[in-house]
């Protein structure tokens, strides 16, 4: 089985890729997704996070992540130990969906900070998908109704879609004129034979 990364800044369409993959009966694993869950139902994250944070960080059983946003958004340190508490949790979960899902040809991880969490050390590749920014800001402002300077905030705590590019395998522009799901029959043709 051969397991290909999913990257992209915020608002270049990584979720969309993943539907499409999704819908051309691909397994898609969700970090960002399956790391919300874990953070919510893990009993040992569970712990290590109120041991980080203090107990009234979780209210009626979820994390609240306002409050961690906030604590974390000027403290590196912080982030630093609560990506320690996470990322190992999601590693370990993708490890076991991955061998769930054994018997498919390809396996897809979509995941937000990929090479940041190291998580591409899991992967066989790493595709990048890339916008151009006014595109990425529109599309954010819209499905999140946030203004254009919160979504550059954001963007500034990512890598740059040239750092992206450079460290991945494969690279789909999503700019709103090339269409995606040749790029995406391209790139399923591409790991499938490198890895025959």
């Amino acid at each position: 089985m051969i397991s290909i990364g999913i990257t992209g800044g915020i608002g270049s369409g990584k979720t969309m890729v993943s539907h499409i993959l999704k819908a051309m009966g691909y397994p898609i694993y969700n970090a960002d997704l399956e790391a919300r869950t874990i953070i919510d139902t893990n009993p040992e994250v569970i712990e290590q996070i109120k041991l980080l944070f203090g107990n009234d960080i979780y209210v009626g059983g979820k994390l609240d992540r306002a409050k961690v946003s906030n604590l974390v958004f000027n403290d590196n340190s912080l982030l630093q130990n609560l990506n320690s508490i996470v990322h190992p949790a999601v590693a370990q979960h993708f490890n076991a969906w991955k061998a769930g899902n054994a018997s498919a040809k390809l396996t897809f991880k979509e995941a937000a900070i990929i090479f940041e969490s190291g998580a591409y050390k899991q992967v066989d590749g790493v595709v990048a998908v890339v916008a151009p920014q006014e595109l990425r800001i529109a599309r954010v402002c819209q499905r999140d109704g946030v203004s254009p300077e919160q979504v550059m905030q954001r963007m500034a705590n990512q890598l740059s879609d040239e750092e992206l590019v450079a460290k991945s395998d494969f690279v789909l522009i999503n700019d709103g004129i090339r269409l995606l799901l040749p790029q995406v029959t391209e790139l399923i043709s591409k790991f499938l034979k490198d890895n025959n």
